[in-house]
């Protein structure tokens, strides 16, 4: 993964190494004076990366953004609704089918025990 950096260089000849506040320091008091370079593209090149930590990452954006144009997607997120939809109302034909039968099946047993 490269990702494209425009960098400014300022070639300024100092003695040693400089510290931080040194060079915050010289910046304040002199950015007038000094010549900046014009823009160069570079390319970073990320070092380091898990392999497997990259792919995870990978994979979590596609399932996230998922597949198709927005069209697409709102139509199938509404088939989804209509599928939790559709199971709610079967579930609920369901048990009251079972319990129908359930007290079909009790009626017939009171009316068995009912002639002794």
């Amino acid at each position: 993964m490269h990702k494209k950096v425009e960098k400014f260089f300022v070639l300024y000849l100092t003695r040693a190494e400089p510290k931080d506040y040194e060079v915050y320091d010289f910046v304040l008091k002199n950015y007038y004076r000094l010549r900046f370079s014009s823009a160069v593209a570079t390319d970073v090149k990320e070092v380091g990366r898990n392999p497997k930590r990259i792919q995870r990452e990978v994979r979590k954006q596609v399932q996230n953004t998922g597949i198709g144009t927005k069209s697409q997607q709102a139509l199938k997120l509404q088939q989804e609704q209509l599928k939790t939809e559709r199971k709610i109302v079967s579930r609920e034909q369901r048990e009251a089918e079972k319990q129908r039968q359930f007290e079909l099946k009790q009626q017939r047993r009171k009316e068995k025990h009912r002639g002794r």
